[in-house]
């Protein structure tokens, strides 16, 4: 801002959208891309920060899930686990479920987090969900190093014949189909609880039943039911879980048909929510 002569202020520069108004704002976010990155190393350190056990935390959280998941679905219910040992088939389920689940309830409350620095600086608003899917790869990774090391003592000090095949190939797709439907509906989730903010006490509910909706304590093969087994399949993160399942120690089913299905839901459910996301962030400060 500047003044002349006669004390009347004018801008020298004035920061907007570069984006047109049909439009999701991907143009822009690629340009200011070095944001993203920025927010990614910002969400990292601030887990760590004021912490006991700081990065223990990411391997005491897996192990206790494991171990309860031992005893109640295991032990007590009995539920098989397609020949593969428990700690291995439920660590597999755990490290997928988690990085999905804590993606998605991330970008869902992008708007509520957000809120303060939304309000006083223009920036890509996109960068600050597709910062919370990087942001945890790292936990996801940390999770990761956890299965492969169980997996490598089972098979080489305990001796189980697992049959890891070529569909393990398929990893980083996987990786990215559960982080794409993660961000695709968080966007969504968000851009109405930006208006209807009671809908944010439903979120947890609604990711914990998804949990057990989808083959994470039990495998697929378990459920016989026909109609079940149907809403199983149309379940979009069953695929990404069960072909890493199946690509990891050949337990398990795969479906291209499914797989697909998968695939195509990630890029609708993704297109969707960036375009409501992007409709929305125009009036968010006003509704807040």
């Amino acid at each position: 801002m500047s003044m002349n002569t006669n004390n009347e202020t004018y801008w020298t520069t004035v920061i907007d959208p570069q984006y047109s108004s049909g439009g999701l704002g991907l143009k822009e976010l690629w340009r200011k891309k070095y944001l993203v990155w920025l927010f990614v190393k910002r969400d990292i350190i601030v887990q760590f920060k004021q912490t006991i056990f700081g990065m223990a935390w990411y391997f005491i959280s897996p192990l206790f899930s494991v171990v309860m998941y031992m005893v109640v679905f295991g032990r007590i219910a009995g539920i098989p686990t397609d020949d593969v040992p428990q700690p291995v088939f439920y660590m597999s389920g755990v490290c997928l479920w988690e990085y999905f689940s804590t993606c998605l309830t991330d970008a869902a409350g992008t708007f509520a987090k957000n809120a303060s620095l939304f309000g006083k600086v223009y920036f890509p608003r996109l960068a600050a969900p597709v910062s919370n899917v990087f942001s945890r790869l790292f936990h996801f990774s940390i999770q990761l190093l956890m299965f492969v090391c169980i997996y490598l003592f089972f098979v080489i000090v305990k001796g189980v014949h697992l049959c890891p095949n070529w569909y393990l190939l398929l990893f980083p797709v996987i990786v990215m189909m559960l982080g794409g439907i993660a961000l695709g509906l968080g966007l969504i989730i968000t851009s109405l609880t930006a208006k209807y903010k009671d809908l944010t006490n439903f979120l947890p509910v609604l990711v914990s039943l998804w949990m057990y909706a989808t083959p994470i304590v039990y495998p697929l093969s378990f459920v016989t039911n026909p109609t079940l087994h149907k809403l199983m399949v149309l379940n979009p993160v069953t695929a990404p879980i069960e072909a890493f399942k199946y690509g990891a120690y050949g337990a398990g089913s795969f479906s291209w048909a499914m797989f697909g299905y998968s695939f195509a839901f990630m890029v609708i459910v993704l297109l969707v929510g960036c375009k409501m996301y992007e409709r929305k962030q125009k009036l968010f400060i006003d509704t807040i």
